[in-house]
C-alpha cells in the first residue's frame, strides 16, 4: 500500500523565526534605511516597521525599530549577519559571548567577523568600544577593553567575541554639508572637473592638517613614469605628506630617475629611449646597495634629489612592501608580506586621510587596514581602480580619474601658494 503524500505547507504550518531589531543614526541620508529594507527582501525576509523617527537637523539622528521574519533560523543569522553591518541590533540584545581560542591563530568557527565601521561590544552590560577598527578582524576582550586583532595574531588563551549577540555596529553617516566636496559622489573626467576635485583635495589637507591628524600618501611607479615626483616631493618637503606607503617598483624608479634621468629606460627630459637605458633600474638598485641603503645613499651624497631623498631629509617614515615580481629588491624592501602589513599599519594609526596615487594593489591593502572613518581619495586614470577598491569594502573610497602626473603638479602648486600666502 503506497505511503500517503505529505501534507502541503500552508500558512498555519509556516512558522518563520522573527526578531525585532532597531537603528538609530542618518538612516535616511544615508541610504541605511533602504539598504536594511533591501537586505530583508533579498534574504527571502518580511519586515514590518513598529517605530521610526526622523531626525528633524543636521544633529539629530533618525531612529527605527522594526520587527524581521525569515522562514527558517539558518537564515534569520545569516539576515541578521547583514543587517548588523548596517548598524541593526536585536534589541533583547544580552552581552556578547566569548570563547577562548584553544590554539594559537585558530579562532572558534562562528567567530564574529568584523567591518570597518566603529564597533561596540556588549560586556557586563556595559557597551565598551572596540578599539585599532578594521575590517576582517576578531574581537578579542580582556581587562574590560576590546580591540580588533587579526586572526594570525589571535592566541591561545584569547576571549573572542563569537555569534551576532552584543554586537553594535554604527556605520559612516553620509555628511549633510558634503555638497562642499560633491566630487566625491562622481567620477571625473573633463579638464575643468579634474581641477575642481584637486582644490577639494587640497581642501582636505589643509583640514585633516589644521586638526592634528596625519596624511598619508599610497603612491606607485606611475607617479615617476608620468613626471608627478616633482609635486609628491613638493608636498613632502612642505609638511603635507607624513607617511609614504608603497611598493619596491617606485623607489627604484625614484632613484633611477635621481641618478640617471630615466625612468623604465625613458627619458624623463624628452619621452625618448635611452641607449642600454632598460638596465638603468639594476644600476640603481646596484648603487644603494654600494651605499647600505637609502638613507645611507642620502647621507653619503649619492643620492641627492627624488621623493625618498625627501623623505629621508624631511623625517617622513616610506614602507617599501616587496612582491614576487620585485627586481633586487632594494635593501629598504620589507619582502616579508606579515611584516610589511605590520609596517604599513603602524604608519596609518593616525591618519586622517589617505591620498592613493596610481597603485590599485597597495590601495585596495590600505582600505582594508583603515576605519571607515579615514577618508580616501584615490586616483587614477582607471576609473575602474577606485570602484575596485570601493567594491573591496572600503566604501569611503573617493575616486578621481585624473593623469597623476597632472594631478599632483595641481595638488602641489595651490597647496605651496596657499601655504606662501599665509606665511
Amino acid at each position: 500500500m503506497a505511503s500517503a503524500p505529505p501534507p502541503p505547507v500552508t500558512m498555519k504550518s509556516y512558522m518563520p523565526i522573527h526578531e525585532i531589531i532597531e537603528a538609530q543614526g542618518h538612516l535616511i541620508d544615508s541610504h541605511i534605511m533602504e539598504q536594511i529594507m533591501d537586505q530583508v527582501v533579498e534574504f527571502e525576509g518580511r519586515f514590518d516597521v513598529e517605530e521610526f523617527r526622523v531626525g528633524r537637523t543636521n544633529s539629530d539622528p533618525s531612529y527605527v525599530r522594526m520587527k524581521v521574519e525569515a522562514p527558517t533560523r539558518e537564515g534569520m543569522n545569516r539576515l541578521l549577519q547583514q543587517l548588523l553591518g548596517l548598524g541593526c541590533t536585536p534589541v533583547d540584545s544580552r552581552d556578547a559571548e566569548l570563547r577562548t581560542v584553544e590554539r594559537d591563530r585558530c579562532a572558534p568557527e562562528d567567530f564574529y567577523s568584523t567591518t570597518n565601521h566603529r564597533t561596540q561590544v556588549r560586556i557586563g552590560q556595559q557597551w565598551i568600544d572596540v578599539d585599532r577598527q578594521r575590517m576582517d578582524a576578531l574581537v578579542v576582550v580582556a581587562g574590560g577593553k576590546a580591540e580588533c586583532r587579526r586572526l594570525r595574531d589571535v592566541l591561545a588563551g584569547d576571549q573572542v567575541v563569537v555569534g551576532m549577540r552584543g554586537i553594535r555596529v554604527v556605520p559612516e553617516a553620509k555628511e549633510r554639508d558634503r555638497y562642499s566636496f560633491a566630487f566625491m559622489a562622481n567620477g571625473i573626467s573633463s579638464e575643468r572637473q579634474v581641477e575642481t576635485a584637486v582644490r577639494q583635495t587640497a581642501a582636505l589637507i589643509q583640514q585633516v592638517g589644521a586638526q592634528g591628524q596625519k596624511v598619508a600618501v599610497v603612491a606607485g611607479p606611475v607617479v615617476v613614469h608620468t613626471g608627478g615626483a616633482d609635486g609628491l616631493t613638493q608636498l613632502i618637503r612642505n609638511g603635507f605628506v607624513h607617511a609614504l606607503l608603497s611598493g619596491n617598483a617606485l623607489g627604484v624608479h625614484d632613484i633611477e630617475a635621481a641618478l640617471f634621468g630615466t625612468s623604465l629606460g625613458v627619458r624623463l627630459s624628452d619621452g625618448r629611449l635611452e641607449e642600454h637605458g632598460h638596465r638603468n633600474h639594476m644600476r640603481a638598485i646596484n648603487a644603494i646597495y654600494h651605499c647600505g641603503n637609502v638613507k645611507q645613499a642620502v647621507e653619503s651624497g649619492r643620492l641627492t634629489s627624488g621623493i625618498l631623498y625627501e623623505c629621508v631629509r624631511h623625517n617622513v617614515p616610506f614602507v617599501l612592501a616587496g612582491s614576487l615580481r620585485d627586481d633586487g629588491p632594494l635593501p629598504d624592501t620589507i619582502t616579508d608580506m606579515n611584516a610589511a602589513q605590520d609596517a604599513y599599519a603602524a604608519e596609518l594609526k593616525s591618519a586622517g586621510l589617505v591620498l592613493c596615487l596610481g597603485s590599485m594593489l597597495h590601495s585596495i591593502a590600505t582600505g582594508n587596514m583603515l576605519p571607515s572613518w579615514v577618508k580616501i581619495v584615490c586616483v587614477d586614470i582607471n576609473p575602474a581602480v577606485a570602484t575596485k577598491v570601493s567594491d573591496r569594502g572600503t566604501g569611503q573610497a573617493v575616486g578621481v580619474v585624473a593623469d597623476v602626473g597632472l594631478f599632483l603638479d595641481h595638488l602641489a602648486r595651490i597647496l605651496v601658494k596657499d601655504q606662501e600666502a599665509k606665511a
